[in-house]
């Protein structure tokens, strides 16, 4: 038995005041509907209805289970429509993760518009260059700028390629030199970002084909890309930036790219979430912002 639809049947029967009245209101036959009602009753071990040829009436245990049904099928109304309306609304709080140095280099310029675009939205955002556990941290979205991406039930939809480029300050070039060939990496100072995939050696790509590049033990192991970009502008060493960084150093003269005819692997922005089924609007308008915003950002930097 479907107690939900019963319950709306014995309401309907008891507000229309009769069987053949609720039957032709709701669609069904009046013997298929007094079955249903008779069912209820046996499931709940009591009369709700006295039934004669001529009337029907409630009993006491009838009056109350009226009561209540009427109560909690409002509420349940209630509800379906709130969640209804909320449904084409963009709003909540919304919790994003992202790497540091994305974060405030790329995302921090674009979240004002995107705010002011949704003023009942709130935002939630967590800067870690760590990969997180987005269901375990209860995450909406995470975005993670990776060259690969462990097999996941969860949804990643791409936003975006970050270029790889290897640079290093002008001062130091002019003391050290400017390394003419992969090989000549060794006689370097290598700045090493900690977190990458395999941060003691360069996957480069060159007029040769791709090769894979041992590096020298590093003099220095950061694990955040603005702190790696600062010791390279200090002439510290060479080192490999996420385009988005080393691009306006570059420009303004801090840094100089070193190896131009070689490039590191891109890697992508993605963005990761639990689900596509009933997406919320919230998650769904803020992935498809940065879907429309990035690629031509990065493209600048590349």
């Amino acid at each position: 038995m479907d107690q939900l639809n019963a319950m709306r049947a014995f309401r309907r029967v008891v507000e229309l005041g009769g069987f053949a009245r609720a039957a032709d209101d709701l669609g069904v036959s009046a013997a298929g509907l007094s079955k249903q009602l008779r069912q209820l009753e046996e499931h709940l071990g009591t009369v709700l209805l006295q039934r004669t040829t001529r009337r029907m009436s409630l009993t006491d245990a009838g009056q109350a289970y009226f009561a209540e049904c009427c109560r909690l099928l409002d509420d349940m109304e209630r509800v379906e429509r709130l969640l209804r309306a909320q449904a084409g609304q963009v709003e909540g709080r919304l919790r994003v993760n992202a790497p540091t140095s994305f974060g405030l280099a790329v995302l921090s310029p674009l979240l004002g518009g995107f705010l002011a675009r949704h003023p009942r939205l709130k935002l939630d955002l967590a800067l870690d260059d760590r990969v997180l556990d987005v269901i375990g941290t209860g995450f909406d979205v995470s975005l993670r700028v990776r060259s690969t991406l462990e097999d996941s039930s969860l949804v990643a939809r791409r936003l975006g390629t970050v270029q790889q480029i290897l640079c290093a300050s002008p001062d130091y070039l002019a003391q050290r030199g400017v390394p003419r060939t992969p090989a000549e990496l060794q006689q370097h100072d290598v700045l090493a970002y900690a977190l990458a995939d395999t941060p003691d050696s360069w996957s480069l790509q060159g007029p040769e084909g791709t090769m894979r590049v041992a590096l020298p033990p590093a003099r220095t192991a950061v694990n955040n890309s603005l702190m790696l970009r600062d010791l390279l502008c200090a002439g510290l060493g060479v080192g490999a930036l996420p385009s988005f960084l080393a691009s306006p150093a570059i420009a303004d003269g801090r840094l100089q790219r070193v190896l131009p005819e070689c490039h590191s692997p891109p890697r992508q922005v993605y963005a990761i979430y639990p689900t596509t089924r009933h997406l919320p609007p919230k998650v769904q308008v803020f992935v498809e912002f940065l879907a429309g915003a990035l690629p031509a950002l990065l493209e600048t930097d590349s």
